[in-house]
C-alpha cells in the first residue's frame, strides 16, 4: 500500500453497508478510479471511517474491491 500521496474523502457502497472514509492516493495517481482499477491491490483501505448511520467512527476499514458497488467523492 502507498505510504505517501494525497488523502481523499470518499463514499463507498457495498451490498451490505455504506462507508465514508479517507483513502490515500499514491503520488503518481490523480484519480480514485485509477487507484481502484489497479490490479496490484485487492483491497481498498479506508481511514477515519463512518459506517452507515453509526455514531462511532472507526479508525480503519479494509474492503474487498470485489464487493464494492459504487464509489463517489464525499
Amino acid at each position: 500500500m502507498p505510504t505517501e500521496g494525497k488523502k481523499v474523502r470518499i463514499k463507498v457502497r457495498t451490498i451490505h453497508s455504506t462507508y465514508i472514509g479517507d483513502i490515500l492516493l499514491p503520488a503518481m495517481r490523480n484519480r480514485v478510479s485509477d487507484f481502484f482499477n489497479d490490479d496490484k491491490y485487492m483491497f481498498l483501505n479506508l481511514t477515519d471511517v463512518k459506517v452507515d448511520n453509526a455514531r462511532d467512527q472507526l479508525e480503519f476499514v479494509c474492503l474487498n474491491k470485489q464487493l464494492i458497488e459504487s464509489i463517489a467523492l464525499a
